[in-house]
């Protein structure tokens, strides 16, 4: 029962909802304004240093230690591709500003795949160029540790450079401005219903226990919309 008196309510005054979700609707594309292109540059190393000795079935020795140490450095790699430090040469190299947060990186055991967010096309390029170049040519500032053992990152895919698609974000931004305009209407014919103190049909009168004298006839049509709201 409660919920048919609610849906009363918001029917009465439906076309209050609708001219709002309608305003905002209009508004929002006449101010719509085609989002900037972000394109992301990919590129892929294999991360290795160069084995000894060769591989040793029972004890493990040699090129396998080679490969396991390769994933070490492929996590450390991954911590100087996130750090300022990187994003600092790399600035250096293309020769503007470029954020540690343009840069981020995923790794698969000795394969890192890295990856430049950028709103220029050939920005990008240069950037991801850089990246290639800083990483194939820094090992030895990047891994102080390995003292006689040269570090490998050879470049084996990209860059590759593509559009990325458009953001969550503004996917969301026009559904979830005619959400907030419907919840913003619906609230408004609660409020609107709160504020009119005008008696509409008989059961508002016997709500107020008030007693009923006699009853004015309606049109077809208004007899129409009461049979309908009995039926709901």
């Amino acid at each position: 029962m409660e919920l048919r008196h609610y849906w009363r309510i918001v029917w009465r005054r439906w076309w209050l909802v609708a001219v709002l979700v309608g305003i905002v609707l209009v508004v929002s594309l006449i101010m719509y304004q085609e989002p900037e292109p972000v394109y992301v540059a990919t590129l892929s190393f294999a991360i290795g240093i160069e084995g000894s000795e060769p591989v040793n079935a029972t004890s493990g020795d040699g090129r396998s230690d080679a490969w396991l140490a390769s994933e070490y450095l492929a996590d450390d790699l991954s911590a100087v591709l996130k750090g300022g430090d990187f994003a600092a040469r790399i600035s250096k190299r293309v020769g503007f500003d470029v954020p540690a947060g343009a840069i981020f990186d995923s790794r698969e055991h000795r394969i890192m795949t890295v990856s430049v967010t950028w709103r220029d096309e050939a920005q990008v390029q240069a950037i991801a160029e850089a990246v290639g170049a800083e990483v194939q040519d820094g090992g030895a500032d990047y891994f102080p540790q390995l003292v006689g053992v040269e570090a490998q990152a050879v470049l084996i895919n990209g860059p590759g450079i593509g559009q990325a698609g458009r953001s969550l974000t503004d996917k969301l931004d026009l559904p979830l401005r005619l959400f907030i305009a419907f919840v913003a209407g619906v609230a408004l014919t609660f409020l609107w219903d709160y504020l009119d103190d005008t008696v509409r049909d008989r059961a508002e009168v016997e709500a107020l226990d008030v007693p009923i004298l006699g009853e004015i006839p309606r049109s077809s049509w208004a007899r129409y919309r009461s049979w309908l709201r009995r039926r709901q």
